[in-house]
């Protein structure tokens, strides 16, 4: 099958994968953002999402591998699935009260979710130019977030007419579950590496798959990189927080409320991404290692400011809330809601340029696809582990205040270790990674989906059938001979 030109290029593929993120983890984040998973019960909200963060680690650490061996499309299209399963359980809760089924489905959802992340990590991170690679992210978390944000205009167009609400209804689901169909299917639209085509001409990658033992060596090569070990605390404190402002929302706001919150979180973390990623992490007036500097900056500042304005608020309060307050929850309409609705907004927006942040981090190591597969999937184990951590904590009944400084402070933590990080980043790794450059007679071959990785095994030469032959040298110049 003859693909079109824009099909190919590296744009297309990370609008795909953000639609197929759009329509599954963008419906899961908004369903977590409308507090306990939508069921107002903290408690089976905080085991099940514990069980799954649980998988999600410990499925993280070969998932790039898996990737790798099954390749990127296969395996998007596993990671899709669980969210399907999730949220039909989340339905069964809410119609027959079927917790064990909702407990099941958080671990299975751990499984394929650590699938999903490492494939688009993949495809987000290796598949874009260097100059691009923040964009990249910028598009592709404004799409997954915009998910979200619809999500949340869902749950809120449905929901609005009750201010008392205990839970999210069941047609909020049915439309969820609707998305996340479309979502299953779109997964299977994304290209492999060796066929996509930057726009200076280069393939992505010859090779469309790896072997088993080649992933396992290459897995514990990964575990002993100090750059790697250095960004563990940031991996770890990405998705910390989740918990605890789910909870914050679950415990003072009423339901509508807790939609309009989810709708905030989702502006603010698309607006976010598209700032960090064209404003600063490819604002190419300036060396890859400064803006690797200005970023952390700029995120270090956020970070600090945002969570302070937080701390002044969390100190005001504790889980008692309600019962301090006549059981009478917040409301949009209330007149103080203003500030806190501005800082759901700002704790996602300062979510989203942490996250590009930790990405462009890993994209500026390497270019190699299979390499930020399992950059991809470390970065989703640990960070799964401290999700899990953090749910944990949650379950417990852990004051609120004690869930912000942990939160807070190994953010602030990772910032250091990640700043020795973006010193051994180099200007470009092109002269250190071989790269292939596609002449037009083999683009016509990639348009036509045909074999490529046969002409690169056919170094010395390529007949075809218009009689010219193509040699690939080294640095991937191509020649051209007559026949």
């Amino acid at each position: 099958m003859k693909l079109p030109a824009f099909y190919v290029t590296p744009t297309t593929q990370v609008i795909l994968v953000g639609i197929t993120c759009f329509a599954t983890t963008g419906m899961y984040s908004a369903v977590s953002n409308l507090g306990a998973g939508g069921t107002q019960d903290i408690s089976l909200s905080d085991t099940t999402n514990g069980i799954l963060y649980g998988f999600f680690a410990v499925t993280g650490l070969i998932s790039g591998g898996i990737n790798n061996v099954l390749g990127g499309k296969f395996t998007l299209f596993i990671g899709t699935l669980g969210y399907a399963l999730y949220f039909g359980a989340l339905w069964c809760l809410q119609a027959q009260g079927t917790r064990w089924f909702l407990i099941f489905s958080g671990a299975v959802l751990g499984f394929t979710a650590a699938l999903l992340w490492s494939a688009q990590g993949a495809i987000m991170m290796s598949y874009p130019l260097e100059k691009d690679k923040g964009k990249a992210f910028g598009i592709f978390w404004a799409i997954f977030q915009f998910g979200s944000f619809i999500g949340a205009v869902i749950a809120l167009a449905i929901n609005i007419r009750s201010g008392t609400l205990s839970a999210v209804s069941t047609s909020t689901y049915i439309a969820f579950l609707v998305i996340i169909i479309f979502g299953i299917f779109s997964s299977l639209l994304v290209l492999p590496p060796n066929r996509v085509i930057r726009s200076d001409g280069t393939l992505v990658k010859l090779q469309a798959r790896t072997g088993v033992k080649e992933e396992f060596v290459s897995m514990v090569r990964l575990l002993k990189d100090w750059r790697m070990i250095a960004l563990l605390p940031m991996f770890f404190a990405s998705n910390y927080f989740y918990a605890y402002q789910a909870s914050v929302n679950a415990t003072v706001f009423d339901g509508p409320t807790r939609a309009v919150n989810a709708t905030l979180e989702g502006a603010g973390a698309i607006i976010g991404a598209l700032m960090i990623g064209y404003g600063v992490l490819d604002a190419n007036y300036m060396a890859r290692r400064t803006r690797g500097y200005v970023g952390l900056g700029v995120v270090t500042v956020i970070v600090i400011i945002v969570w302070a304005v937080g701390l002044s608020w969390q100190v005001t309060f504790d889980r008692d809330y309600l019962a301090k307050h006549d059981n009478k929850p917040i409301n949009y309409h209330d007149k103080g809601f203003a500030g806190k609705g501005a800082l759901f907004f700002f704790y996602y927006f300062g979510d989203a340029c942490y996250q590009a942040l930790a990405y462009w981090i890993m994209s500026a190591l390497t270019n190699d696809p299979f390499k930020l597969a399992r950059y991809a999937g470390l970065y989703k184990a640990v960070q799964s582990a401290g999700g899990a951590g953090s749910f944990g904590m949650d379950a417990v009944l852990t004051p609120l205040l004690n869930e912000h400084l942990a939160s807070w402070i190994m953010m602030l933590v990772s910032f250091p270790l990640a700043f020795l990080v973006i010193r051994s980043i180099k200007e470009t790794n092109y002269e250190d990674e071989q790269m292939v450059y596609v002449d037009e007679v083999l683009k016509r071959e990639v348009l036509a989906g045909h074999d490529v990785e046969r002409v690169q095994r056919e170094r010395e030469g390529l007949d075809l059938e218009n009689g010219e032959k193509v040699a690939v040298d080294e640095k991937g110049g191509s020649l051209e001979e007559s026949a």
